[in-house]
């Protein structure tokens, strides 16, 4: 059973595109970038070529009379004369580069023939992206890929684009959602929250309807991560890029969700742990949301690189390194016990970083004003606060309200509670944060007029 993705459309639009140039798809492990690829290769070409660099190592050897397109389908032609090249209506699937890089090299050349579509996809493309940007720079295209989002998760639930529309429509109109309506979409993101957005978690729930499994899938997935770790983080200290993995989840759990190195291990020291987190940023596992200096606009260069806190880039992921009574309390009962916050924080951190937005804090020093993430407009620097219980929002009016902060007119809190607007705080609820980039596209708010 195919589930309906992004790219799905993505990949329409570039094979509509006469000028298309070979296409990378970057994303972490499992997110199903192999999947999509050959869904959609089936539909569009009369031959589909899929070299898979890690189980088919003898293709490392394509390149041995250089990159030219011909030598190239020779070389394969050799190594499986079954294959068929068909000008036009092929287009040749590269799969896990990373373990082969030096054929990005190669895409320079095929973009100037034009006979044949290629597209390249691996796990842990970011690690070595460096390699492979230098080969081809110019002659292909990215898309990067996630797990399912909150969207996805609908259209795999039977929910159409005319239900997210409605959804969206509430939003821009601060039209509070009716009392079914709320009731629904609520459970549905709580099983979302739950299962996260990896294919090969969400396909059985879909299929079955019950969590059967999803947790050994999940644990699975965290074992891979870690076995990715000790193959590729080359030139690191691989104990410590795991050190720092393990601790996420515990630090999300703390009040204080800043990344404390110190809490990593007995002894542990900022500078010798360098590196770490952005590696296993690089990798697709987490997502890094930076301390911003001062809430003021531009955000590049005004963050402070060393203070963080990090995210697992799956919610799924997170609820996999819980421990036995709060998993089991979780499924049964749908009680998020002590982790309530770190679990929604963790689910919009990924919502925002799925629309595109870089994330950041902000924590004043020796102060009590703390602010979750922020997002921003033209004209904008919105502060947003992920509430896992009611109360005031004490921060965000004091953001709003001081001369102090004038790039901040209004602010977004997210809760259990329904639309509401008071005092230049937008109030949405949680399974509304996918929409946001959408709703502030598409509206003005008053606070923002000039």
């Amino acid at each position: 059973m195919y589930l309906k993705r992004k790219i799905d459309a993505y990949l329409e639009k570039w094979k509509a595109d006469p000028n298309r140039k070979p296409l990378i798809v970057k994303g972490s492990r499992q997110v199903g970038k192999t999947e999509s690829v050959l869904h959609f290769a089936a539909a569009h070409y009369e031959s589909v070529i899929e070299i898979n660099f890690v189980r088919d190592v003898k293709y490392k050897h394509i390149i041995s009379d250089g990159y030219d397109v011909a030598g190239i389908i020779k070389n394969i032609s050799l190594i499986d004369p079954a294959k068929r090249f068909i000008p036009g209506k092929t287009l040749i699937f590269f799969d896990e580069i990373t373990e082969f890089p030096e054929i990005a090299a190669a895409l320079k050349f095929f973009c100037i023939d034009g006979a044949y579509d290629v597209i390249c996809s691996g796990s842990m493309l970011g690690v070595n992206y460096k390699k492979i940007e230098s080969n081809s720079v110019g002659y292909k295209t990215d898309y990067e890929m996630f797990s399912f989002d909150f969207e996805e998760f609908l259209w795999a639930k039977g929910y159409s684009g005319a239900q997210i529309s409605d959804m969206l429509a509430h939003m821009t109109a601060l039209c509070p959602f009716s009392q079914l309506e709320a009731d629904v979409y609520h459970s549905l993101f709580l099983e979302y929250t739950i299962l996260g957005g990896m294919p090969g978690v969400l396909a059985p729930y879909i299929e079955r309807g019950t969590f059967e499994g999803s947790l050994d899938t999940q644990r699975q997935l965290i074992a891979d991560y870690k076995e990715d770790i000790r193959k590729y983080a080359a030139g690191l200290d691989q104990a410590r890029i795991i050190n720092v993995f393990n601790r996420v989840a515990p630090q999300l759990a703390q009040e204080n969700k800043k990344f404390q190195i110190s809490k990593v291990a007995s002894g542990a020291r900022f500078r010798d742990y360098r590196g770490c987190a952005e590696w296993l940023s690089d990798a697709g596992m987490v997502n890094i949301c930076y301390c911003l200096d001062f809430p003021a606009l531009p955000l590049g260069g005004n963050y402070d690189p060393d203070s963080f806190k990090l995210y697992f880039s799956d919610t799924g992921l997170l609820v996999a390194m819980l421990d036995e009574e709060s998993q089991d309390d979780l499924r049964a009962n749908r009680n998020m016990g002590v982790y309530k916050g770190a679990l929604y924080e963790n689910v919009v951190a990924e919502a925002f970083r799925k629309q595109g937005y870089q994330l950041y804090y902000y924590k004043k020093q020796n102060g009590t004003l703390e602010q979750d993430f922020f997002l921003r407009t033209a004209k904008s620097l919105i502060p947003v606060e992920v509430k896992a219980s009611d109360g005031r929002a004490k921060s965000m009016n004091t953001l709003i309200a001081s001369d102090r902060y004038p790039d901040i007119r209004f602010g977004i809190k997210l809760s259990h509670n329904n639309i509401g607007h008071e005092n230049g705080i937008y109030t949405f609820p949680y399974f509304c944060a996918f929409l946001l980039k959408r709703m502030l596209r598409a509206v003005s708010p008053e606070e923002e007029a000039d």
